[in-house]
């Protein structure tokens, strides 16, 4: 499997995931923001939610510029009520 094909591996949580209507994707690397786009075009119903998330890259949160390397973990959180 090339790099490109590994991308990364992208985990929706909570709001997020119920408008992707799955758990986990593969998404080609990039920086934060191109996954971020490549998700809503494949997941429509996640564009109102996206915007909102934060995302974490292996735990850690990342802005929009940050490359993600391949074959890195990348989480959708978005915002949680409660406490």
């Amino acid at each position: 499997m090339t790099p490109a094909e590994a991308g990364v591996r992208v985990r929706y949580w909570a709001g997020a995931q119920a408008a992707a209507g799955t758990e986990s994707d593969l998404l080609p690397a990039g920086t934060v923001a191109d996954v971020r786009s490549a998700a809503v075009r494949r997941h429509p119903d996640l564009a109102p939610v996206a915007p909102l998330c934060s995302i974490l890259v292996d735990g850690i949160a990342a802005a929009d510029e940050e490359v993600i390397p391949v074959g890195a973990q990348v989480e959708f959180l978005p915002p949680f009520a409660g406490g």
